[in-house]
């Protein structure tokens, strides 16, 4: 007999998704448009992603450029994020605003990797929760004589490649961020 791992697959499709966004948004010393993502502007009565008030763009390694499309919102977007608190400084000029990035500190770096290692281990506890609940179904439908020992055992194989297949990639995506700056390559140390 074969199981229907999909819904399975689906859930650890979006730990996955869920790591890489959380990922993303971890500042490491290096300016990147996808910190600035989570921030929602007051734009004439409503809250709206800083995106859809104009573009994000990277100057360089420490400074990103936000220019609205519409310059009257450009002081409601220099508010916004200072309002996030994200620790860079924030600059209203002629073309728009200017995110600049301080250097990190020591402490700083250390923060990272231990939130970079929080959220790793938030979407491993999720992905055993998962795991958990799938075998609990594959052992139910193996006393209620639908699945044999042979085939729980062949089931449980598959459920476990899946799971390592995901580990894999997560731990691939912990290294693709650490790739560019020393901040986070910590991790495997």
């Amino acid at each position: 007999m074969s199981y229907n791992f999909s819904n399975f697959k689906t859930k650890v499709a979006d730990v996955e998704t869920w790591l890489k966004k959380e990922y993303s948004q971890i500042r490491t010393g290096r300016a990147s448009p996808a910190l600035l993502d989570a921030i929602r502007v007051d734009s004439y009565g409503a809250l709206v992603p800083l995106n859809q008030i104009g573009s994000v763009t990277s100057e360089d390694a420490r400074s990103i450029r936000v220019t609205p499309w519409d310059m009257s919102q450009a002081k409601a977007v220099e508010k916004a994020i200072m309002v996030a608190n994200l620790g860079v400084s924030v600059g209203l000029d002629d073309r728009g605003v200017r995110v600049t990035f301080p250097e990190l500190s020591t402490e700083t770096r250390q923060s990272i990797v231990k939130l970079a290692k929080e959220k790793m281990e938030h979407a491993r506890v999720t992905l055993r929760q998962d795991r958990e609940k799938v075998w609990n179904d594959i052992q139910a439908k193996e006393k209620d004589g639908e699945v044999t020992e042979d085939d729980n055992s062949r089931l449980k194989n598959e459920m476990q490649k899946i799971v390592d297949d995901v580990s894999k990639k997560t731990r691939r995506v912990l290294f693709k961020k650490g790739k560019g700056n020393n901040e986070l390559i910590l991790i495997y140390l």
